[in-house]
């Protein structure tokens, strides 16, 4: 039915022979059906390799090419890195021994749970972190119930449910699972590899500006991001869950003397929390592997070209490796690598030997059976249709509709863009938002001359940072069906997180962004080549 409602775009451009019409007619039956899933968000990201060849928009060789780029063997391999370190169980030791540390209290387990989504959401997808977190959330919140420190559930009066359905989770409960997929969400606005839409901003904007000098490499995007968009945004959004949830500056409400009297209990839970980590007993070999690999990969990705020292595919004149190459190289070890070395005490010695394979750090069959292949077909569609577009034509015409805007002051055009980034964003996955929004906002900075970093890179951040409802971002949606949360519950708890996101923003691109791309502040001259070339 979509494809017929938007078939006028289709007739109007072979009537007129433009392939514009024929290309926004790709772009808004995929954007409708993305919005209803009349089919599955996955296949309907493989419409243009039907599509654009059929209607004469790209060759099917160059349709094809852009499902498997740099970019997305970046986020494969962010995946995999995640499965590793969930395989040998290292999150859960990282997780009990944080909370040990910050204490038993809700409102301090509160901190040192979202400090572990938020660490792990720097390297590892905001998905996969939240999913690895839930259990050990889940686990928690069962020590509580089961010693009686508050009541995890809501009451039948509190929030009815049928019979045979499980238990509403309380408000602070609420706010543990909520907390770790925000935190996870924060985290992954501090790498390239954090979250899809960071790689489909870097996608994007490597492939309509090439010539651009200031390059988008893994450290400046960090640099440019964790000081106010992770460090502040967290201690922020912390703050905000203990004011709605945990009855912060409220000692008198109902959950303010619930965390009052779960503070005395504290004691008896920080013993559990103790014995759970001990029981993991000392790191195995398999762990020490794996935490060493993922140190490794960290060196690796940040050295790459960092722009202030030379990096290692300076030094090694490799000027067509980038960070992918080193994200599998570290897959491949992983793979390679045994789990334990026992082996070596037969190398000198006498049969009999063992006759059993070695388990390698990372089985095959576990990242075949976890791995969110779906994502990769997703972000290689909006690259698709970001190379349609911009070959066809139309974010020129779209950029050109936006001419009413011209004149107005850098930070108004801000205030618009991100705005209404996030609105799109919060009716939808983060990820098609970006695939369908960043390349339009490539081209308005160039018909309002203003530099292509000020307008794409804090709408691809503010995109991912919309909390009211499970669709708007893969991890709210996580925890929601993980936890049995409802929608209204979510949407309250992502008012204020949302605002400060919003805010942080703003004063993120106007301050430090300055500072770590001094040259953004003016229009450059290679994008005025590039505006003169399209004929903007």
């Amino acid at each position: 039915m979509i494809p017929i409602i938007t078939s006028p775009l289709l007739i109007l451009g072979f009537k007129n022979d433009m392939n514009e019409y024929k290309c926004l007619y790709i772009i808004v039956t995929m954007a409708l059906l993305w919005v209803t899933e009349s089919l599955p968000i996955y296949i309907t990201a493989l419409l243009p390799i039907v599509f654009c060849p059929l209607f004469g928009l790209l060759d099917s060789a160059d349709v094809c090419r852009m499902y498997f780029t740099d970019t997305i063997v970046m986020f494969l391999g962010g995946l995999i890195v995640a499965l590793g370190i969930e395989y040998c169980n290292l999150h859960t030791r990282i997780a009990l021994r944080v909370i040990r540390i910050v204490g038993g209290s809700p409102r301090r387990l509160l901190v040192g749970l979202i400090s572990v989504s938020v660490f792990m959401g720097l390297w590892i997808s905001n998905s996969a972190g939240t999913a690895m977190m839930c259990p050990i959330v889940k686990a928690i919140i069962n020590e509580m119930d089961v010693n009686n420190i508050f009541p995890v559930y809501m009451t039948q009066e509190e929030e009815p449910v049928e019979e045979g359905d499980p238990p509403h989770p309380s408000k602070v409960s609420i706010a543990f699972y909520v907390g770790v997929a925000y935190a996870s969400t924060i985290g992954g606005l501090g790498t390239l590899i954090g979250t899809g839409t960071n790689l489909v901003f870097k996608g994007i904007y490597d492939q309509r500006f090439p010539t651009s000098t200031e390059e988008i490499t893994f450290a400046n995007f960090m640099f440019y991001s964790i000081p106010i968009m992770v460090v502040c945004n967290i201690t922020l959004v912390i703050i905000a869950l203990m004011i709605t949830n945990l009855g912060l500056f409220r000692p008198k409400s109902k959950t303010g003397r619930l965390i009052k009297e779960a503070n005395i209990n504290r004691k008896l839970l920080e013993e559990v929390l103790r014995q759970r980590h001990k029981d993991l007993g000392p790191m195995s070999c398999h762990e020490i592997q794996i935490s060493v690999l993922f140190a490794i990969m960290i060196l690796l990705l940040i050295t790459h070209r960092p722009g202030f020292f030379p990096g290692w595919s300076d030094l090694f004149n490799a000027v067509q490796a980038r960070s992918s190459a080193a994200m599998i190289f570290i897959i491949l070890l992983m793979f390679s690598l045994p789990t334990q070395y026992v082996f070596f005490k037969y190398c000198c010695g006498k049969p009999p030997f063992p006759g059993q394979a070695l388990d390698a750090l990372l089985s095959w069959r576990f990242v075949h059976d976890n791995i969110a292949w779906g994502l990769l077909l997703l972000l290689g569609g909006g690259f698709a249709l970001a190379e349609a577009s911009q070959r066809t034509g139309v974010n020129i015409m779209i950029a050109r509709a936006m001419q009413i805007l011209i004149g107005l002051p850098s930070l108004v055009v801000q205030i618009i863009t991100i705005l209404l980034s996030m609105f799109f964003s919060i009716f939808n996955s983060n990820v098609v938002v970006a695939n369908i929004v960043l390349p339009i906002l490539c081209e308005m900075a160039l018909v309002l001359e203003i530099h292509p970093l000020i307008l794409t890179l804090p709408s691809c951040l503010a995109i991912s940072m919309c909390y009211f409802l499970p669709v708007s971002t893969p991890p709210n949606a996580i925890v929601a069906q993980y936890a049995h949360i409802k929608t209204k519950y979510i949407a309250c708890c992502g008012v204020l997180p949302t605002i400060i996101g919003f805010l942080l923003t703003i004063l993120n691109t106007n301050t430090w962004g300055m500072v770590i791309f001094p040259k953004a502040g003016s229009f450059p001259d290679w994008a005025k080549d590039i505006k003169n070339q399209t004929n903007i």
